[in-house]
């Protein structure tokens, strides 16, 4: 064998070695709480970064479970800018990797499981946007309930004790897949923390729809019940004095259940059938919709809302300004739903 190909052929060994449910994170160790390593029977291959780690399903093309090592000064420090630069992951097999073309015209968002805004590095940053990370998530829960009742409340909590807290995000079940990949959509999302420090941990349990709304968080037991993952977290934890259990940080009532948006970018009879409906329903208590220069859609949306059903609109004009990191969709309309 010519020398020149044994490098390729050990880089193609190790990419196609036996995959194991028992994952080593021999070089991230360090993220894991005491180096526990949780345990599931699903196989799948351990991926290191900077600042997460991720256990990944070569069946399912998505993250089982990532985990972050967070502290306050890692998320007040200045960020890195976001880079928007999704990739696919190299270090896998390409059978077993997740596709750009995958998600493309897919209807699903490229749902973060370490998020990119828990990132404090430049690197990390850019690491955080591999395929590996993502998860078919519903539009309008990524960009909702999710960002604001999940991954805002739980950097809002390591920002205020001490010590560094861990956090488990992932996502079950199967309802579909994209792509020619066949990328598994989850039914549910999960993302479970754990403060050393307190002895406490807790779990957000949401629905992956964009209809979906919150719930008060679940215990370390439920979510071990749900995942079938054994985090590996003490035995004693969420307790006071073994008996009692320690009171959950639970989510401000103006964010529970409450409200979900819906983005229009363009007119959309099937998005405007849905919101009508769930007014006939019964499930909409109110709408504010909200537009930047488009008040013709806006107004559009508003009178077949109202020529259909006895609810009032209320239409608001909000024109945040402009920056270099973030691009405001000048052109989108969003009608948000209050729940009942």
């Amino acid at each position: 064998m010519h020398m020149k190909w044994i490098p390729q052929l050990l880089l193609s060994i190790s990419l196609l070695s036996p995959l194991s449910a028992f994952a080593l994170f021999e070089k991230c160790k360090d993220l894991f709480p005491n180096q526990e390593i949780p345990s599931t029977p699903q196989p799948g291959r351990d991926l290191c970064f900077d600042s997460f780690a991720i256990f990944y399903s070569p069946t399912d093309k998505k993250p089982i479970y990532t985990v972050e090592k967070l502290n306050s000064a890692r998320l007040t420090a200045p960020h890195p800018r976001r880079s928007n630069q999704f990739y696919e992951e190299a270090r896998l097999p390409f059978q077993e990797r997740a596709l750009l073309s995958d998600y493309r015209g897919s209807g699903y968002d490229r749902g973060h499981n370490a998020p990119a805004g828990d990132m404090s590095t430049e690197s990390a940053m850019a690491q955080s946007f591999s395929l590996a990370n993502m998860m078919p998530q519903a539009r309008q829960n990524n960009q909702g309930i999710w960002a604001k009742n999940v991954e805002e409340p739980t950097r809002q909590y390591v920002k205020r004790v001490l010590g560094d807290v861990y956090v488990y995000t992932g996502s079950v079940g199967k309802m579909g897949s994209v792509g020619s990949g066949t990328v598994t959509i989850p039914d549910h999302l999960f993302k479970l923390v754990y403060d050393p420090n307190k002895n406490t941990a807790w779990a957000y349990w949401v629905e992956n729809t964009n209809e979906a709304s919150m719930s008060p968080p679940i215990t370390y037991a439920e979510i071990k019940e749900k995942t079938s993952i054994d985090f590996h977290l003490p035995n004693d934890v969420s307790y006071l004095h073994g008996k009692k259990m320690h009171q959950v940080p639970q989510v401000p009532n103006s964010l529970v259940g409450g409200w979900y948006p819906v983005f229009f970018d363009d007119y959309s009879p099937n998005k405007v059938q849905e919101i009508i409906t769930s007014i006939q329903a019964g499930r909409v208590a109110s709408i504010q919709i909200q537009y930047d220069r488009n008040l013709d859609l806006a107004k559009k949306l508003s009178e077949q809302i109202q020529s259909q059903t006895a609810l009032q609109t209320n239409l608001s004009q909000s024109s945040p300004p402009e920056s270099a990191t973030v691009t405001y969709e000048r052109n989108r309309v969003t009608a948000i739903i209050h729940t009942k």
